[in-house]
């Protein structure tokens, strides 16, 4: 139960993955390709962990967590540059 439970998030966050990469794609405004990238990047982490949990592996929530500051910081600095046209 648990296997099936585990291949169904993962398929369902592998179509999300595909769908916000077809979105970055082909969105036309700044702002929704903001958004549509920091969503991407958290389904990432959503694998990352997903994985993590599936192999019984604290590294890999390490490199989730990473990848979690990261997203944020860019998605700041994404938006304050698009907000004010500065960054800091």
């Amino acid at each position: 139960m648990h296997e099936m439970v585990f291949y169904l998030a993962a398929v369902w966050m592998t179509v999300l993955l595909a769908v916000m990469v077809a979105t970055v794609i082909l969105v036309r405004s700044t702002a929704s390709r903001i958004l549509a990238l920091d969503t991407l990047t958290l389904v990432l982490v959503a694998l990352l962990a997903l994985y993590a949990a599936a192999e019984r592996s604290p590294y890999y929530l390490d490199a989730a967590l990473i990848v979690a500051l990261l997203a944020f910081l860019g998605t700041v600095a994404a938006a304050l540059y698009h907000g004010e046209r500065r960054i800091f």
